[in-house]
């Protein structure tokens, strides 16, 4: 069932749009993109009659379909491993990582599975403006509590590297949920104004001053302010490390910090594309207008959602401990289903209780 015009999951973030009923379906799914053409030169919006043609088919709906498949599972899985490193440590850097793993199911959730395949796929956008809008919301808000708590991992590592004594002092389980607890909310808040954020795929009129403001806050929000504190904190925490490395016998690099430089590195380059589509959208040619803006707009945003799974190989290829953790959530969620399909009468061995973590052992 794929109505409508070409669909882009998550231009807006996914379920922005105005009202369709009655509009005539071509290939696919609307693009929930989020601001209306700008002036490219001038006072005047030019004259172009026909709408950009989706290149990318369906591309677009079986790459959101695998990523979601696959995605779902992977991020509960770490989701499990996590939580059980986090009881057993109760390090903030756990808790971290933790808040970040749940950020990125409730994106997947209402990004890819209900902005992009339910409502745009499946229910051809069918929906009533007021269900979109206040989805909006809660599609911005996961997005921020992603990037946001990346930034407190990134914060809780460099108090540590540069600042030891102060970080032992200071860090705490209570302390480290009431700062995820803040982020969570300040990313609710800052997800309402969002509301209002526009369609650009059922609006071909020059962008509001309202739509302007929400784009600029949307990219300063996600990319720039956030790459800002990575770029500042990582390069203090490498200056740092190097520094060691003069004085003395080369420092090994903690598993943790590693983790933070392949996280806020891959967030960096995964949504770079999508930032300089939308301002090149804003300022250059309008998605609505140009089908070449249109493509590299798809692209950018099935770029921008591959980074809600890829964190589950980085921490595999970083950390034994969490290789082997993931093993173990993997074979107790198993036992139950031999215990329930063995014959009667039949031994089972006993498992093995899992091994704790060693004295000083990182992630």
């Amino acid at each position: 069932m794929l109505g409508g015009n070409c669909g882009d999951p998550q231009e807006s973030m996914g379920l922005e749009g105005r009202d369709t009923a009655g509009q005539p379906c071509t290939a696919l799914p609307p693009t929930p993109n989020g601001s209306g053409p700008s002036l490219e030169f001038g006072d005047h919006w030019p004259e172009i009659p026909e709408q950009s043609p989706c290149v990318a088919g369906v591309i677009p709906v079986i790459y959101y379909s695998v990523l979601l498949g696959l995605g779902l599972p992977v991020n509960l899985l770490t989701t499990a491993a996590l939580a059980r490193l986090a009881t057993r440590t109760r390090k903030p850097s756990y808790c971290y990582l933790l808040a970040l793993t749940a950020s990125d199911i409730v994106t997947q959730v209402v990004i890819v599975f209900v902005g992009f395949l339910l409502q745009g796929a499946v229910l051809a956008r069918q929906v009533p403006q007021a269900v979109v809008r206040t989805a909006n919301i809660l599609e911005f808000a996961a997005n921020h509590a992603s990037v946001w708590i990346a930034v407190l991992l990134t914060v809780d590592r460099y108090s540590a590297l540069c600042h030891p004594l102060h970080h032992r002092a200071a860090s705490s389980p209570g302390r480290t949920r009431r700062a995820i607890a803040t982020v969570l909310s300040a990313a609710l808040l800052t997800g309402i104004p969002f509301y209002w954020w526009l369609d650009v795929w059922r609006d071909a009129d020059p962008p509001t001053t309202l739509d302007k403001v929400l784009k600029w806050a949307h990219c300063l929000i996600v990319y720039f302010i956030p790459c800002g504190v990575f770029l500042v904190t990582n390069s203090a925490i490498i200056h740092r490390l190097r520094k060691r490395c003069q004085s003395g016998p080369h420092p090994r690099v903690g598993k943790s910090t590693a983790i933070l430089l392949g996280v806020t590195t891959l967030f960096a380059l995964l949504w770079a594309p999508r930032i300089f589509v939308m301002l090149f959208h804003m300022y250059v040619a309008p998605v609505y207008r140009d089908w070449r803006v249109h493509l590299a707009l798809d692209v950018a945003n099935m770029a921008a959602m591959l980074n809600t799974v890829v964190n589950f190989g980085l921490y595999c290829f970083v950390s034994k401990t969490f290789r082997a953790t993931a093993r173990q959530v993997i074979h107790d969620a198993h036992l139950p289903c031999m215990l329930g399909t063995r014959p009667e009468g039949m031994v089972v061995e006993p498992v093995q209780k899992p091994l704790g973590l060693s004295k000083g052992e990182q992630l």
